[in-house]
């Protein structure tokens, strides 16, 4: 099974000089979408494509009507204020417009006249959501992570019987989710100190961030109706890098027996572009159950899921202190792990959320949950890297952290690369804590 095609060769390049830039996070082999409108204006936003360090603005593309067919279509749904209409349409026009702007940023392009009237600045916008997310599930899905947090939370007992077994979730908070530059105050709620009697209420102490990726759902399903594995990726427009922001201390208290709570809800951070799932075609590659481990489900199985149900979406987490803003110093990195260690795959998140029912709609979002991997310096979280707080971090200024602190702007980025492809990247998603209020 190949999923590649002319809009992933590696030889194309574009009239948009900076998106031939080796190690460009936009070249046109990427095209990825999000909301956009010039910074400091009163203008609407619409959907957007980044070409290089520019973007083509979709209400404009529209209007010049120089497509047609399933690709005019979705141009014109891309050019509201949210993508939602334009994810609900499918994979068929998703694709078509994928080739008809490939086709028309390419070198030599007879659209090149046209089109640059539609063209802006990176620098000259500013995002929003690219679409209402109505309904946002977190996953558990790296069994690094799971093992881990379940150690410091479970010490006899880290991982339950059922994560082998059943990709885990919880049904999350949409209302604080924010694009990248969100800041957000330390959130206060109840802790119980092992020594004490009773809880008490006030700010977070053990603030922390989780690196995750979010999964936009495209065209949804009845209610009523599962999604069979086989069809699952159809359903999924594309991904993005995404800060699952975490109280571990109100967490701890709050956790049994129904899960996170007020730990979760106060604020989780999405990066603005959404990467689409035929842009990571490269990028995918093989998944795999230790055969010690139970087999999934036949409802969770499928040779197409074996053979290319992974991807290898490589992340990272950076941190900048306020004092090093003030030194303008560079952020700190602090981890790296990939997406190809999850252990539950996106067709299997989709089809288990499905299939009792529920239904999806365009621009719900999956969370996979905190990617860590194999090693103690892949950890996706800060509870990992300090071992529950046990230890400190030292930063490249010599600043040390178990947790976050006020004035910390979490970075993470996304991006993927092979020989024979060219790299794509999913920019960064970043983040400021502020004081308690």
């Amino acid at each position: 099974m190949s999923l590649i095609n002319e809009t992933h060769d590696i030889n194309l390049t574009s009239w948009v000089a900076s998106a031939n830039v080796a190690n460009c996070d936009f070249p046109i082999q990427n095209l990825p979408f999000a909301a956009v409108r010039r910074k400091n204006s009163n203008e609407a936003f619409r959907g957007a494509v980044a070409i290089g360090d520019h973007v083509i603005d979709l209400a404009k593309v529209n209007e010049l009507a120089i497509f047609s067919g399933d690709a005019q279509t979705a141009v014109a749904a891309a050019s509201q204020a949210t993508l939602n209409e334009f994810m609900g349409l499918g994979q068929r026009y998703w694709s078509a417009l994928r080739l008809a702007l490939s086709k028309a940023l390419r070198e030599g392009a007879a659209e090149q006249t046209k089109l640059s009237d539609a063209l802006i600045a990176q620098a000259d916008i500013e995002f929003s959501l690219p679409c209402r997310i109505g309904d946002y599930t977190d996953f558990y899905t790296s069994i690094y992570h799971a093992t881990a947090v379940g150690s410091l939370f479970r010490p006899d007992n880290p991982l339950l019987p059922n994560y082998k077994w059943v990709p885990i979730g919880y049904h999350g908070r949409s209302s604080s989710i924010d694009v990248s530059g969100q800041t957000f105050h330390r959130p206060n709620g109840q802790t119980k100190a092992p020594d004490a009697e009773v809880p008490s209420l006030g700010p977070c102490k053990r603030l922390d961030y989780e690196l995750e990726l979010g999964i936009y759902l495209g065209k949804g399903n009845e209610l009523g109706d599962a999604i069979a594995i086989e069809n699952a990726e159809n359903h999924v427009f594309g991904f993005c890098v995404f800060n699952d922001w975490s109280a571990r201390d109100l967490q701890a208290w709050e956790y049994q027996p129904l899960g996170p709570f007020l730990a979760k809800n106060f604020a989780s951070t999405v990066s603005p572009w959404i990467v689409t799932t035929e842009a990571l075609a490269p990028y995918r590659t093989s998944w795999t159950r230790d055969e010690n481990d139970p087999q999934p489900l036949g409802y969770l199985e499928s040779s197409q899921n074996r053979e290319l149900g992974a991807f290898d979406i490589k992340m990272d987490v950076q941190i900048e202190t306020a004092k090093m803003r003030e030194q303008g110093a560079a952020p700190s990195l602090v981890s790296k792990s990939s997406f190809k260690h999850s252990y539950w795959t996106v067709a299997q998140m989709v089809t288990h959320h499905t299939v009792n029912g529920c239904n999806f709609m365009p621009g719900d979002m999956l969370g996979s949950g905190t990617q860590s991997g194999p090693t103690h310096e892949e950890a996706g979280s800060l509870l990992e890297l300090s071992r529950g707080g046990k230890e400190k971090i030292t930063l490249n200024n010599g600043e040390q952290r178990s947790f976050l602190e006020d004035g910390d702007n979490v970075i993470m980025r996304g991006w993927c690369e092979k020989a024979g492809f060219a790299r794509i990247g999913f920019g960064s998603v970043e983040g400021t804590v502020l004081p308690a209020k």
